[in-house]
């Protein structure tokens, strides 16, 4: 029988800023046992005036927590009993709910898809509404919602030591990538034993590219299954959702993220349809979506989307 656990975001839940394979689990788990966990987002500097509330969470890491590196506030890890480096972790995005009221978006110099365009820092306060799913921005436009996290990973390799969560890696972290919204699957290669899953960045809703550097940064909280595939072996985190297949890929180059990414797709495609790579390559250029993830956050990212209706072997 599996097991639902559960994990709210508090200063003792919370490491701020970073990854690390020496953080000790909060949890440990059977592979296929689901995780609650919530999350909070933000420092003092962005903190919304009254009516707003800063939720009791946020104000406990706020007050107790300092991030140790330029980061994310992330909730965990999560240890998976039997994970072995080199594995697959399976997060299976059951559900999503908003974890408060409001979020917050900005822009500041020297940063973003355009850094020397705005000499000033501009922060907005966007109240959210749970029964309408929608963003009430400054003018009155109100925006539907669509929150996903921002970062889900694994521990990345004991070599590295503490890294920041800002520029996406190997192990996941700050993937920014839209298409992970509730009923998609993610796939994170495992670095270290137990593979210790973190998630934060809540986003209420963000478009391809991030380009000011935020979303609609939120608290939420996310319902994941978690399991060990060891039928699996992975070099980059990869995902799926009802109708599509994802690969991924981070760099300081986005042209070398392109390379990295489609050529993850033509593996998925051989593998699937029976076809040689050179005819991978033409149904990639036929039917496949290369997308610009983000490009705000040192690594840029690159996911190259393929629809499922495509991955089949004839006659199948």
């Amino acid at each position: 029988m599996t097991k639902t656990h559960r994990i709210d975001a508090a200063a003792k839940t919370v490491h701020w800023g970073y990854f690390d394979a020496a953080l000790p689990p909060l949890l440990t788990i059977d592979s296929g046992d689901t995780v609650v966990m919530s999350t909070v987002s933000g420092g003092r500097e962005v903190m919304p005036p009254p009516p707003l509330q800063v939720p009791a969470a946020l104000a406990d890491v706020q007050a107790y927590l300092s991030p140790l590196l330029p980061g994310h506030m992330c909730t965990g890890p999560v240890a998976i009993r039997g994970a072995r480096a080199g594995q697959v972790l399976e997060v299976r995005i059951e559900q999503i709910e908003l974890h408060y009221d409001w979020g917050y978006t900005f822009s500041r110099p020297l940063a973003g898809a355009l850094p020397d365009d705005f000499p000033e820092m501009h922060l907005m306060h966007i109240p959210l509404d749970r029964a309408a799913m929608t963003g009430r921005l400054p003018w009155g436009l109100e925006l539907p919602l669509r929150p996903f996290f921002g970062v889900m990973g694994t521990a990345p390799p004991r070599a590295w030591g503490k890294v920041s969560t800002l520029p996406p890696r190997r192990n996941g972290g700050n993937l920014d990538n839209k298409e992970l919204v509730a009923g998609s699957t993610l796939y994170l290669p495992i670095h270290v034993d137990g593979g210790l899953f973190s998630v934060g960045d809540g986003h209420g809703v963000q478009g391809d590219g991030e380009v000011c550097v935020t979303a609609i940064e939120t608290g939420l909280i996310g319902t994941f299954r978690l399991i060990v595939r060891d039928d699996m072996e992975l070099e980059w985190p990869r995902a799926e959702t009802p109708t599509h297949m994802i690969t991924m890929a981070f760099d300081p180059d986005l042209d070398q993220c392109v390379v990295i990414a489609l050529r993850q797709m033509l593996d998925v495609i051989e593998q699937a349809v029976g076809i040689s790579r050179q005819e991978a390559y033409a149904l990639a250029s036929l039917a496949a979506d290369v997308r610009v993830t983000q490009v705000v956050n040192g690594n840029k990212g690159i996911h190259v989307m393929m629809d499922k209706r495509w991955l089949k072997r004839t006659g199948q």
